[in-house]
Protein backbone atom coordinates (compact mmCIF):
# COMPACT_ATOMS: atom_id res chain seq x y z
CA UNK A 1 0.00 0.00 0.00
CA UNK A 2 2.70 2.57 0.57
CA UNK A 3 5.02 1.35 -2.23
CA UNK A 4 1.85 1.85 -4.47
CA UNK A 5 0.87 5.53 -2.34
CA UNK A 6 4.70 6.63 -2.90
CA UNK A 7 4.32 5.74 -7.23
CA UNK A 8 1.19 8.00 -7.51
CA UNK A 9 3.48 10.44 -5.81
CA UNK A 10 6.02 10.20 -8.41
CA UNK A 11 3.26 10.45 -10.80
CA UNK A 12 1.92 13.74 -9.92
CA UNK A 13 5.62 15.06 -9.28
CA UNK A 14 6.69 14.20 -13.22
CA UNK A 15 2.98 15.40 -14.09
CA UNK A 16 4.20 18.54 -12.43
CA UNK A 17 7.84 18.66 -14.23
CA UNK A 18 5.91 18.00 -17.18
CA UNK A 19 3.38 21.33 -16.83
CA UNK A 20 6.48 23.31 -15.50
CA UNK A 21 8.19 22.32 -19.03
CA UNK A 22 5.03 23.26 -20.37
CA UNK A 23 5.49 26.59 -19.00
CA UNK A 24 9.06 26.85 -20.14
CA UNK A 25 7.75 25.81 -23.81
CA UNK A 26 5.36 29.16 -23.36
CA UNK A 27 7.99 31.18 -21.92
CA UNK A 28 10.84 29.97 -24.41
CA UNK A 29 8.32 30.00 -27.54
CA UNK A 30 6.86 33.68 -26.51
CA UNK A 31 8.96 35.40 -29.06
CA UNK A 32 7.31 33.45 -31.84
CA UNK A 33 4.16 34.43 -31.03
CA UNK A 34 4.87 38.43 -30.42
CA UNK A 35 8.36 38.77 -32.23
CA UNK A 36 7.03 40.38 -34.99
CA UNK A 37 4.31 42.77 -33.29
CA UNK A 38 6.92 44.24 -30.85
CA UNK A 39 9.42 44.53 -33.48
CA UNK A 40 6.92 46.68 -35.72
CA UNK A 41 5.43 48.41 -32.19
CA UNK A 42 2.31 47.36 -32.69
CA UNK A 43 1.91 46.70 -29.26
CA UNK A 44 4.80 47.10 -26.33
CA UNK A 45 5.81 44.04 -24.83
CA UNK A 46 3.37 43.56 -21.93
CA UNK A 47 0.75 44.03 -23.72
CA UNK A 48 1.87 41.58 -26.83
CA UNK A 49 2.04 38.45 -23.83
CA UNK A 50 -1.02 39.16 -22.63
CA UNK A 51 -2.62 39.04 -26.18
CA UNK A 52 -0.69 35.93 -26.89
CA UNK A 53 -1.14 34.01 -23.63
CA UNK A 54 -5.38 34.69 -24.13
CA UNK A 55 -5.08 32.84 -27.95
CA UNK A 56 -2.87 30.61 -26.43
CA UNK A 57 -5.05 29.68 -23.59
CA UNK A 58 -8.47 29.35 -25.84
CA UNK A 59 -6.75 27.26 -28.64
CA UNK A 60 -8.33 23.97 -26.95
CA UNK A 61 -11.75 25.12 -27.35
CA UNK A 62 -11.77 24.54 -31.24
CA UNK A 63 -8.92 21.95 -31.85
CA UNK A 64 -8.74 18.24 -30.83
CA UNK A 65 -6.19 15.76 -29.42
CA UNK A 66 -4.11 15.00 -32.77
CA UNK A 67 -0.93 16.14 -32.08
CA UNK A 68 -0.80 14.64 -28.45
CA UNK A 69 -1.31 11.04 -29.55
CA UNK A 70 1.39 11.48 -32.09
CA UNK A 71 3.54 12.22 -29.34
CA UNK A 72 1.97 10.13 -26.46
CA UNK A 73 1.93 7.11 -29.06
CA UNK A 74 3.91 7.51 -32.15
CA UNK A 75 7.42 7.97 -31.10
CA UNK A 76 8.07 5.44 -28.39
CA UNK A 77 6.51 2.69 -27.69
CA UNK A 78 4.44 2.92 -24.97
CA UNK A 79 4.70 -0.35 -23.21
CA UNK A 80 8.10 0.30 -22.66
CA UNK A 81 7.24 3.86 -21.22
CA UNK A 82 8.05 4.50 -17.15
CA UNK A 83 8.25 7.14 -14.97
CA UNK A 84 11.70 7.45 -15.14
CA UNK A 85 11.64 7.48 -19.04
CA UNK A 86 8.88 10.27 -18.79
CA UNK A 87 11.54 12.39 -15.77
CA UNK A 88 14.50 11.77 -18.06
CA UNK A 89 13.12 13.20 -21.38
CA UNK A 90 11.56 16.22 -19.77
CA UNK A 91 14.48 17.10 -17.87
CA UNK A 92 16.73 17.02 -21.27
CA UNK A 93 13.96 18.98 -22.62
CA UNK A 94 14.07 21.89 -20.19
CA UNK A 95 18.03 21.95 -19.82
CA UNK A 96 18.06 22.29 -23.65
CA UNK A 97 15.78 24.85 -23.67
CA UNK A 98 17.30 26.77 -20.93
CA UNK A 99 20.84 26.27 -22.64
CA UNK A 100 19.87 27.78 -25.62
CA UNK A 101 17.59 30.55 -24.02
CA UNK A 102 20.47 31.31 -22.15
CA UNK A 103 22.21 32.22 -25.34
CA UNK A 104 19.57 33.98 -27.45
CA UNK A 105 18.88 30.72 -29.82
CA UNK A 106 15.41 30.16 -31.02
CA UNK A 107 15.42 26.75 -30.70
CA UNK A 108 12.55 24.10 -30.70
CA UNK A 109 11.03 23.22 -27.51
CA UNK A 110 9.10 20.17 -29.27
CA UNK A 111 11.79 18.65 -30.62
CA UNK A 112 13.69 19.22 -27.89
CA UNK A 113 11.14 16.95 -26.11
CA UNK A 114 11.06 14.32 -28.73
CA UNK A 115 14.96 14.26 -28.58
CA UNK A 116 14.54 13.25 -25.05
CA UNK A 117 11.83 11.33 -25.53
CA UNK A 118 13.46 8.72 -27.96
CA UNK A 119 16.77 10.00 -25.93
CA UNK A 120 15.46 8.38 -22.27
CA UNK A 121 13.69 5.59 -24.37
CA UNK A 122 16.52 4.29 -25.74
CA UNK A 123 18.77 4.37 -22.41
CA UNK A 124 16.25 2.08 -20.80
CA UNK A 125 16.27 -0.38 -23.39
CA UNK A 126 19.74 0.30 -24.22
CA UNK A 127 18.65 -0.08 -27.89
CA UNK A 128 16.74 1.32 -30.96
CA UNK A 129 14.06 -1.22 -31.21
CA UNK A 130 11.89 0.94 -28.95
CA UNK A 131 11.42 3.73 -31.31
CA UNK A 132 8.80 4.17 -34.13
CA UNK A 133 10.63 5.03 -36.38
CA UNK A 134 7.66 6.31 -38.48
CA UNK A 135 6.81 8.92 -36.35
CA UNK A 136 10.44 10.00 -36.13
CA UNK A 137 10.21 10.15 -39.98
CA UNK A 138 7.29 12.57 -39.97
CA UNK A 139 8.64 14.81 -37.68
CA UNK A 140 11.71 14.46 -39.09
CA UNK A 141 10.18 15.46 -42.47
CA UNK A 142 8.83 18.53 -40.89
CA UNK A 143 11.93 20.09 -39.43
CA UNK A 144 12.61 20.47 -43.37
CA UNK A 145 9.47 21.27 -44.67
CA UNK A 146 7.80 23.79 -41.76
CA UNK A 147 10.04 26.53 -42.28
CA UNK A 148 10.02 25.67 -45.97
CA UNK A 149 5.99 25.80 -46.06
CA UNK A 150 6.40 29.28 -43.78
CA UNK A 151 8.89 30.63 -46.52
CA UNK A 152 7.11 29.91 -49.15
CA UNK A 153 3.57 31.06 -47.71
CA UNK A 154 5.39 34.11 -46.51
CA UNK A 155 7.08 34.73 -49.96
CA UNK A 156 3.36 34.21 -51.59
CA UNK A 157 1.73 36.46 -49.04
CA UNK A 158 4.34 39.36 -49.35
CA UNK A 159 4.22 39.37 -52.79
CA UNK A 160 -0.03 39.10 -53.14
CA UNK A 161 0.32 42.52 -51.17
CA UNK A 162 2.91 44.23 -53.01
CA UNK A 163 0.82 43.24 -55.94
CA UNK A 164 -2.34 44.60 -54.43
CA UNK A 165 -1.05 47.56 -52.74
CA UNK A 166 1.16 48.75 -55.08
CA UNK A 167 0.06 52.02 -55.37
CA UNK A 168 -1.25 52.57 -51.84
CA UNK A 169 0.59 55.66 -49.77
CA UNK A 170 3.23 53.57 -47.90
CA UNK A 171 1.98 55.68 -44.24
CA UNK A 172 -1.86 54.25 -45.11
CA UNK A 173 -0.58 50.92 -45.64
CA UNK A 174 1.40 51.15 -42.41
CA UNK A 175 -1.26 52.37 -40.44
CA UNK A 176 -4.05 49.46 -42.01
CA UNK A 177 -1.31 46.83 -41.44
CA UNK A 178 -0.90 47.62 -37.89
CA UNK A 179 -4.06 46.86 -37.34
CA UNK A 180 -4.40 44.04 -39.10
CA UNK A 181 -1.70 42.76 -37.22
CA UNK A 182 -3.56 42.12 -34.51
CA UNK A 183 -5.48 39.47 -35.89
CA UNK A 184 -2.15 37.97 -37.44
CA UNK A 185 -0.80 37.80 -34.44
CA UNK A 186 -3.49 36.45 -32.35
CA UNK A 187 -3.74 33.52 -35.16
CA UNK A 188 -0.19 32.87 -34.87
CA UNK A 189 -0.50 32.65 -30.58
CA UNK A 190 -3.70 30.45 -31.15
CA UNK A 191 -1.80 28.03 -33.93
CA UNK A 192 0.98 28.03 -31.05
CA UNK A 193 -1.27 26.56 -28.23
CA UNK A 194 -3.08 24.63 -31.12
CA UNK A 195 0.20 22.90 -31.65
CA UNK A 196 2.57 23.05 -28.41
CA UNK A 197 0.61 22.89 -25.88
CA UNK A 198 -0.65 19.16 -27.26
CA UNK A 199 2.83 17.90 -26.99
CA UNK A 200 2.61 17.79 -23.16
CA UNK A 201 -0.83 16.11 -23.41
CA UNK A 202 1.00 13.32 -25.11
CA UNK A 203 3.71 13.20 -22.41
CA UNK A 204 1.49 13.49 -19.86
CA UNK A 205 -1.02 11.20 -21.29
CA UNK A 206 1.51 8.23 -21.73
CA UNK A 207 2.56 8.79 -18.39
CA UNK A 208 -0.96 8.27 -16.83
CA UNK A 209 -1.63 5.16 -19.65
CA UNK A 210 1.89 3.21 -19.01
CA UNK A 211 1.08 3.99 -14.76
CA UNK A 212 -2.30 2.28 -15.58
CA UNK A 213 -1.18 -0.51 -17.55
CA UNK A 214 1.17 -1.80 -15.09
CA UNK A 215 -1.50 -2.23 -12.27
CA UNK A 216 -1.12 1.51 -10.61
CA UNK A 217 -4.39 2.16 -8.79
CA UNK A 218 -5.09 5.90 -10.56
CA UNK A 219 -8.58 7.40 -9.17
CA UNK A 220 -10.84 7.74 -12.03
CA UNK A 221 -11.42 10.80 -11.76
CA UNK A 222 -7.74 11.59 -12.54
CA UNK A 223 -7.70 8.70 -15.15
CA UNK A 224 -10.72 6.15 -16.66
CA UNK A 225 -9.47 5.00 -19.72
CA UNK A 226 -12.60 3.06 -21.55
CA UNK A 227 -11.39 -0.76 -22.41
CA UNK A 228 -7.61 0.37 -21.38
CA UNK A 229 -7.04 2.67 -24.78
CA UNK A 230 -4.93 5.36 -24.70
CA UNK A 231 -6.68 8.91 -24.24
CA UNK A 232 -5.91 12.26 -23.01
CA UNK A 233 -7.77 13.31 -20.34
CA UNK A 234 -10.15 16.82 -20.37
CA UNK A 235 -8.43 17.92 -17.58
CA UNK A 236 -5.34 17.64 -18.96
CA UNK A 237 -6.13 19.68 -21.89
CA UNK A 238 -7.39 22.40 -19.36
CA UNK A 239 -3.94 22.44 -17.35
CA UNK A 240 -1.49 22.08 -20.46
CA UNK A 241 -3.30 24.97 -22.30
CA UNK A 242 -3.20 27.35 -18.92
CA UNK A 243 0.87 26.10 -18.41
CA UNK A 244 1.80 27.40 -21.80
CA UNK A 245 -0.47 30.42 -21.54
CA UNK A 246 1.23 31.31 -18.20
CA UNK A 247 4.50 30.77 -19.98
CA UNK A 248 3.73 32.90 -22.57
CA UNK A 249 2.50 35.91 -20.20
CA UNK A 250 6.66 35.66 -18.75
CA UNK A 251 8.22 36.41 -21.86
CA UNK A 252 11.29 36.49 -23.33
CA UNK A 253 12.96 39.00 -25.01
CA UNK A 254 16.59 37.98 -25.92
CA UNK A 255 14.61 35.60 -28.39
CA UNK A 256 11.90 38.22 -29.29
CA UNK A 257 15.39 40.70 -30.45
CA UNK A 258 16.84 37.47 -32.77
CA UNK A 259 13.57 36.62 -34.09
CA UNK A 260 11.72 40.05 -34.86
CA UNK A 261 14.90 42.17 -35.82
CA UNK A 262 18.40 40.53 -36.12
CA UNK A 263 17.09 37.74 -39.29
CA UNK A 264 15.51 40.72 -40.97
CA UNK A 265 13.84 44.04 -40.16
CA UNK A 266 10.41 44.30 -40.24
CA UNK A 267 7.28 46.38 -41.11
CA UNK A 268 3.70 46.30 -39.88
CA UNK A 269 2.95 45.08 -43.41
CA UNK A 270 6.04 42.48 -43.17
CA UNK A 271 5.02 41.39 -40.51
CA UNK A 272 1.57 40.69 -40.64
CA UNK A 273 2.58 38.50 -43.84
CA UNK A 274 4.86 36.50 -41.63
CA UNK A 275 2.61 36.14 -38.89
CA UNK A 276 -0.38 34.69 -41.09
CA UNK A 277 2.30 32.31 -42.89
CA UNK A 278 3.28 31.01 -39.79
CA UNK A 279 -0.49 30.72 -38.19
CA UNK A 280 -1.67 28.63 -41.84
CA UNK A 281 1.35 26.32 -41.13
CA UNK A 282 0.46 25.84 -37.73
CA UNK A 283 -3.35 25.30 -37.98
CA UNK A 284 -3.00 22.61 -40.68
CA UNK A 285 -0.34 20.73 -39.20
CA UNK A 286 -2.56 20.86 -35.72
CA UNK A 287 -5.43 19.38 -37.13
CA UNK A 288 -3.22 16.54 -38.98
CA UNK A 289 -1.64 15.65 -35.73
CA UNK A 290 1.66 16.53 -36.93
CA UNK A 291 3.87 17.97 -34.29
CA UNK A 292 5.68 20.66 -36.19
CA UNK A 293 8.01 23.64 -34.29
CA UNK A 294 6.57 27.07 -34.19
CA UNK A 295 10.12 28.99 -34.12
CA UNK A 296 11.23 26.77 -37.23
CA UNK A 297 7.53 27.64 -38.86
CA UNK A 298 8.42 31.65 -37.77
CA UNK A 299 11.56 31.70 -38.44
CA UNK A 300 11.18 30.57 -42.32
CA UNK A 301 7.98 32.85 -42.90
CA UNK A 302 10.02 36.11 -41.37
CA UNK A 303 13.06 34.87 -43.88
CA UNK A 304 10.35 34.73 -47.01
CA UNK A 305 8.66 38.28 -46.31
CA UNK A 306 12.46 39.56 -45.83
CA UNK A 307 13.56 37.72 -49.29
CA UNK A 308 11.08 39.39 -51.37
CA UNK A 309 12.54 42.68 -50.51
CA UNK A 310 15.77 41.32 -51.16
CA UNK A 311 17.89 38.40 -50.74
CA UNK A 312 20.38 40.93 -49.21
CA UNK A 313 17.97 41.76 -45.98
CA UNK A 314 17.58 38.60 -44.39
CA UNK A 315 20.50 38.29 -42.38
CA UNK A 316 21.68 34.78 -43.31
CA UNK A 317 24.89 34.28 -41.07
CA UNK A 318 21.62 34.99 -38.06
CA UNK A 319 19.89 32.04 -40.16
CA UNK A 320 22.91 29.42 -40.21
CA UNK A 321 23.53 30.04 -36.81
CA UNK A 322 19.75 29.27 -35.82
CA UNK A 323 19.80 26.35 -38.32
CA UNK A 324 22.94 24.43 -36.76
CA UNK A 325 20.70 25.19 -33.37
CA UNK A 326 17.77 23.32 -34.82
CA UNK A 327 19.63 20.24 -35.97
CA UNK A 328 21.53 20.01 -33.00
CA UNK A 329 18.39 19.89 -30.71
CA UNK A 330 16.98 15.94 -30.96
CA UNK A 331 20.97 14.44 -30.88
CA UNK A 332 22.02 16.64 -27.91
CA UNK A 333 18.57 17.15 -26.12
CA UNK A 334 18.62 13.32 -26.35
CA UNK A 335 21.82 12.37 -24.72
CA UNK A 336 20.98 14.97 -21.82
CA UNK A 337 17.82 12.56 -21.19
CA UNK A 338 19.66 9.78 -21.79
CA UNK A 339 22.40 10.90 -19.16
CA UNK A 340 19.59 12.27 -16.87
CA UNK A 341 18.05 8.45 -16.88
CA UNK A 342 20.83 6.77 -15.62
CA UNK A 343 20.96 9.16 -12.81
CA UNK A 344 17.24 9.37 -11.77
CA UNK A 345 17.23 5.33 -12.19
CA UNK A 346 19.69 5.35 -9.54
CA UNK A 347 18.44 7.46 -7.37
Amino acid sequence: MFSEAHDLIIVFVIIAVALAFDYVNGFHDAANSIATIVTTRVLPPNLAVYWAAFFNLIAFLFVGVEVAKTIGKGIVDPLIVDKYVILAALLGAVIWDIITWLYGLPTSSSHALVGGFAGAAIAKTLGIKCIIWSGIAKIAMFIVLSPLLGLVLGSFLMTAVYWIFYRTNRRILDVFFRRMQLLSAAAYSFGHGANDAQKTMGIIAVLLFSSYQSGLHIPSWIYNPDGGEFYVPFWVVITCHAAIALGTMAGGWKIVKTMGSRITKLRPVEGCCAESAGAITLLGTALLGIPVSTTHTITGSIAGVGAIKAMRAVRWKVAARIVWAWILTIPLSGLIAAITYFIVHKI
